[in-house]
């Protein structure tokens, strides 16, 4: 059959187990304990179930039908041919007898389906060319152990009128039964043997998936042997047997669709943890009861209630103690994982590493040697790696673990998916190291501020000095030859008056002119500086820029002085945005506006011009951002293209 053609097979045969199912319910309903009838309808569709949706997915797997077929064999020759044989003792229907008989041998194919299934998983192929007699063998004790068993005599017990009505009593059924049992049962547990031999040879994802049938398939064979003999004595039997063999399918289907692999490192680390830790508290509280019930008397409340605080407080301590000793005997992954960031935790506390190797120590536990531990900055709301360089995180299309305190992000870890670690070790060994990632990010955070304070001196420096240079240019170019020139041309005159009085009066309309001119020089190079006009505080000064600039401008400045240094970083700031409003930004109009918030006084500077302003791209803004930043203040540009532009600085003014 093709794949196209095979897919809506699985679907039916699930359908078809579901109306047999529905069909045996009906018919064996309080002719039976209601958990007996209720247990293997669960048994019969997990088991179907798990096999079509393996065969939906990995139609190439003969496991998922093999899943498919036993089970709705299983649901009719079992389930079905009972109820039909309760009912028809009941009510008189024919053929009861015949769906007795079929009843009788009934768990030996479920049994044989089992053996192919141990034997073929997790890859829907032998172990190895030594194990190909084994499915032969299996299938003659088969053969041999169903003749026997359902033509013996002695199944009489197996039927309602006591007697079996097909019994040869000519034939050896019983020599047929111990020549073809052992074999039958013999294959069966060699099969068992099969996956303990495929898991001592099996890596990475094969193991995973052992780990989980070989789990289910212990527990069923614990459960089973102990209940066999037990079959007749108690439903109770019957009732664990339904259980234990539910469990197998389940856990065959999560191994080969992979659902939630890793897990079962921490399921079976939990069982085992939580089944010794029940035994040991029952013990303990079992020897307490009869110890203090002969202080305070037999069945005493204060007995009863004594052993169980005792157990409560021990209950947490001793829990941790039996955690960590079954994950070092059946996790160790899991335990080492967690003990080398616990141990390096240590060495981070005492000051022997520093926090910054939390990023090798994961790399180490992971064996990712490219993984990355990206820091979260909340004041800049960026993410840098532990060097404080500046990283795209959504960028990088590996696996990712976030770390957070609360709702808070504190860092990323950027790995590869082939760690053999199950995800929620991942997160736990990560989660573990948080407290390092917490410091490293702060250091991170503090080295990054720290060179920023020192571009930002260094900018500042390097302008103090520009500026230095451009003014005493300036003078030595302008200022400074005009009135040289001027002392020459007044020393010129003065010899005229002597000589030629009427040449000394242009001589000196000449000087005048010049002086004019130079003290037009000099108010050019003394605009950079505060206004005279700031001795009278910043309303004066905003309103003095607003008359001298050639578009509209509105002022809103208290009355209330600052200090100085705050002063001339407002005007500053107020300086340069109208200069970039006017000559940048095309704007027609500008408002100014200062006002005290708390213990800040807020500057902003609003146009709207064309936008798309940037400290990057403007050395006055960048100057600007230093100037606010010298004083620890905080300087934000908005200018989106075509909605104008808004500077906004809080400058700290005290109380």
């Amino acid at each position: 059959m093709g794949g196209r053609s095979r897919r809506p097979v699985p679907a039916v045969l699930f359908g078809a187990t579901v109306i047999t199912e529905i069909a045996a319910l009906v018919l064996s309903w309080r002719l039976e304990p209601v958990y007996d009838t209720l247990l293997y309808v669960v048994f019969a569709l997990s088991t179907v179930g798990a096999g079509a949706l393996i065969a939906q997915r990995h139609p190439e797997n003969p496991i998922g039908w093999l899943f498919c077929g036993f089970g709705l064999l299983n649901a009719i020759t079992a389930d079905l041919a009972q109820g039909w044989g309760l009912r028809a003792a009941a009510e008189g229907w024919p053929a009861g007898p015949f769906a007795e008989w079929i009843v009788t041998m009934s768990w030996l194919v479920s049994g044989f389906g089992w053996t192919l299934t141990f034997l073929l998983f997790p890859t829907g192929r032998l172990p190895g060319p030594n194990w190909r007699p084994l499915p032969w063998i299996g299938a003659v004790g088969l053969v041999l152990s169903t003749v026997g068993w359902s033509l013996s005599p002695d199944r009489g017990q197996d039927f309602v009128g006591g007697r079996n009505p097909w019994a040869v009593e000519s034939l050896p059924t019983g020599v047929l039964v111990a020549v073809g049992l052992p074999l039958f049962l013999g294959s069966l547990m060699a099969a068992v043997l099969s996956l303990a031999v495929r898991f001592r040879r099996s890596r990475g994802v094969e193991r995973q998936q052992l780990k989980w049938f070989v789990l289910a398939a212990s527990i069923a064979g614990v459960v089973l042997p102990t209940v066999f003999p037990l079959w007749y004595v108690t439903p109770v039997a019957g009732v664990l047997a339904a259980l234990a063999l539910s469990a197998l399918p389940l856990a065959v289907c999560a191994a080969i669709l992979r659902y939630r692999l890793y897990d079962i490192d921490l399921f079976i680390s939990r069982t085992v943890a939580y089944a010794t830790l029940t035994v040991l508290l029952g013990a303990a509280y079992v020897v307490l009861i009869i110890a203090l019930g002969t202080l305070f008397g037999r069945g005493s409340a204060w007995a009863t209630a004594a052993a169980t605080v005792v157990c409560a407080i021990l209950f947490r301590p001793l829990r941790g103690r039996i955690q960590d000793a079954v994950d070092r005997r059946f996790n160790r992954s899991r335990y080492d994982a967690l003990h080398r960031m616990a141990a390096f935790l240590d060495d981070v506390r005492s000051g022997r590493r520093p926090p910054e190797d939390v990023q090798t120590v994961l790399r180490e536990i992971l064996a990712d040697p490219g993984l990355e531990l990206l820091v979260f900055l909340p004041e800049s709301q960026r993410y840098v790696d532990l060097a404080g360089n500046t990283r795209d995180e959504a960028a990088d299309d590996r696996h990712r673990i976030a770390i957070e305190r609360g709702d808070q992000p504190i860092g990323i870890v950027v790995h590869d998916s082939t760690a053999e670690l199950s995800p929620e070790l991942l997160r736990r060994v990560v989660e573990g190291g948080g407290l390092a990632v917490e410091i490293a990010r702060l250091r991170a955070e503090l080295r990054l501020q720290l060179s920023e304070v020192k571009a930002s001196r260094a900018r500042i420096v390097a302008a103090g000095h520009a500026e230095r240079r451009r003014i005493e240019r300036d003078l030595h170019d302008g200022a400074q030859q005009r009135l040289v020139s001027i002392g020459l041309a007044l020393r010129h005159a003065q010899h005229q008056l002597g000589s030629a009085p009427a040449a000394a009066g242009a001589t000196l309309d000449k000087a005048v002119a010049e002086v004019s001119v130079a003290i037009g020089e000099l108010r050019v190079l003394a605009r950079g500086l505060p206004p005279t006009q700031l001795d009278a505080g910043l309303a004066p000064a905003f309103h003095d820029l607003a008359r001298r600039a050639p578009l509209p401008v509105s002022v809103d400045v208290p009355e209330e002085r600052f200090d100085s240094g705050v002063e001339a970083a407002a005007y500053f700031i107020c300086c340069e945005g109208l200069t970039n409003a006017v000559k940048h930004a095309n704007a027609t109009r500008v408002d100014l506006t200062a006002r005290r918030r708390q213990h800040s006084l807020l500057v902003t500077v609003v146009d709207d011009g064309v936008g798309g302003a940037s400290a990057g791209a403007s050395t006055g803004l960048s100057g600007l951002a230093d100037r606010v930043a010298a004083l620890g203040g905080d300087f934000r540009i908005d200018s989106e293209p075509g909605r104008g532009t808004t500077l906004t600085a809080e400058l700290p003014c005290g109380s």
